[in-house]
């Protein structure tokens, strides 16, 4: 291994180590234990050792969400001296309850919802930690759930909305009604000056109308440098929050807020990193490299499949899972990869390589699934995002790997393991993102959840599609590295698909 590949090697480890002290850092100190009395759903208090009873903040996560991707808002509470309760929706996270109603419809699924965190409310306010006094927090979906359910419940001193649109919101309710959306959003960025001007029009993000601690409080603002996702981890939103419910109940906080963002991607790109030199471990692997598919039939086999495959399941009914669209990808994993599979064995670019080679091959899948479920996993579960799967979403991983195995096997041989150029390696994931645009414009409202599902493919070609092309360079095997990240995609949508079972 290279001296270069030895300091890559020691800053991605230095990386990793000093970004796991600073996350577990925002930990000590902090009660992290469940709440019991919730029924099925999974709920978390985080709240200060030894401290006395204080109002309880109800925290939602959003769409695709979970308890964990909220931690910086529930930790920041906690050593605020405030009882934060996090809780996995229904079909979120490790609830094992399926998502169900009408999704379309303002009282379907939303009143299920509602219900839900007004059940999560009653068993925190039972416990001895809690003094009777309550508030609620809610990011994107979460926070139209959150102001829905602080409208119907009075106990609900204050409201706070992330990334929220201004719907159900009137000039008196919900009381004590903070609004904070980032400054990148595109879509949400004028939702709150808008709500803000239905109690006073003159009004200006930043400003205060009313007075939070008679309960007729309203504030808007928009934090800096962020988008819908990133605003979870803004400061600003963070000190906003804590100023606004210390206002609400009569409490002073100090100290920094819990900013752990910056960590936590300091954290994932340390473990991708250290892939490459980890690559090389065993020295690189000398053999020829077979000849590249010439352009002309590898345009063929990138394009083709990419229009086919949603023409082709356009007709078919595909529901399956009892998760929202990942039926449908799986089977378009599936025959995408099955396609490419078939066109690429036809013009002898798949050959059988001998029982031995097989073995090695299976050995390099098992090391990179091992690495990037294992490693990267264990990582998005303790600071980002529930990624370990409850038994019911084992089955849908189960069918998540029959579609995403063949597909990524099919896009290692297409980059030949890392490399062929960069335009083929752009043009053949570039069309499968096409293909889902076309499936989903096809039946827009049965499979709109499918552009939700671009961007994490983006992100997975981005991180582990540089990844797999050191593997693939060092070892000279892109079967194993397709195979092994098929392992992981499948895992990754399994785990984070919201599950939902129409009634």
């Amino acid at each position: 291994m290279t001296p270069m590949r030895w300091i890559v090697g020691l800053a991605a480890l230095l990386a990793i180590a000093v970004s796991v002290w600073q996350l577990e850092s925002e930990r000590r100190g902090i009660v992290i234990a469940p709440v019991p009395g919730t029924g099925a759903t999974p709920a978390t208090v985080y709240r200060l050792r030894d401290a006395p009873p204080a109002p309880v903040v109800i925290v939602s996560h959003g769409f695709a969400g979970s308890r964990q991707l909220m931690q910086a808002w529930s930790l920041t509470l906690a050593r605020a001296g405030y009882a934060a309760v996090a809780f996995d929706y229904e079909g979120h996270g490790r609830n094992p309850v399926p998502m169900s109603g009408d999704l379309d419809s303002p009282e379907g699924t939303a009143l299920l919802l509602m219900a839900e965190t007004r059940r999560v409310t009653d068993a925190a306010l039972a416990r001895p930690w809690a003094d009777g006094r309550v508030a609620i927090l809610g990011h994107s979906m979460g926070s139209y759930i959150a102001i829905r359910e602080a409208r119907d419940d009075a106990r609900i001193a204050a409201t706070i909305g992330i990334a929220a649109a201004n719907d159900s919101i009137t000039a008196t309710e919900p009381s004590n009604l903070l609004m904070i959306n980032g400054e990148w959003e595109s879509r949400l960025a004028t939702d709150p000056l808008e709500a803000l001007q239905l109690a006073d029009p003159s009004a200006q993000l930043g400003d205060t109308v009313g007075d939070p601690a008679t309960g007729t409080g309203r504030r808007a603002l928009l934090a800096p440098d962020v988008e819908h996702i990133g605003v979870i981890w803004s400061p600003t939103a963070l000190r906003e929050t804590r100023a606004w419910l210390d206002a609400t109940f009569g409490r002073t906080s100090g100290g920094p807020v819990v900013e752990i963002g910056g960590w936590i991607a300091l954290l994932l790109v340390g473990i991708v990193a250290l892939a490459w030199p980890l690559a090389r471990m065993r020295g690189q692997t000398e053999a020829p490299r077979p000849a590249p598919l010439p352009r002309r039939r590898f345009l063929i086999v990138a394009l083709l499949p990419a229009v086919a495959v949603p023409l082709i399941l356009a007709p078919f009914e595909t529901r399956f899972l009892p998760v929202l669209v990942a039926d449908y990808l799986a089977v378009h994993f599936a025959l995408y990869g099955a396609m490419v599979l078939a066109l690429l064995a036809w013009w002898g670019e798949v050959r059988w390589a001998g029982w031995r080679e097989i073995g090695r091959i299976l050995a390099l899948a098992a090391l990179v699934a091992l690495y990037t479920i294992g490693v990267f996993g264990f990582a998005m579960d303790r600071y980002v995002t529930s990624f370990w799967p409850i038994p019911i979403r084992g089955l849908i991983i189960a069918a998540m790997v029959v579609g995403a195995v063949p597909y990524m096997l099919s896009d290692a041989l297409m980059v030949e393991g890392g490399r062929a150029p960069v335009w083929r390696s752009l043009v053949s994931r570039g069309a499968f993102l096409v293909s889902l645009g076309i499936a989903t414009a096809l039946d827009f409202h049965r499979l709109f959840f499918l552009l939700l599902i671009l961007p994490i493919i983006l992100i997975f070609y981005l991180l582990f599609g540089t990844m797999g092309g050191w593997i693939g360079r060092a070892t000279n095997r892109p079967a194993g590295v397709g195979l092994g990240l098929g392992l992981f995609l499948a895992w990754a949508l399994g785990v984070t698909f919201p599950m939902f079972q129409a009634v």
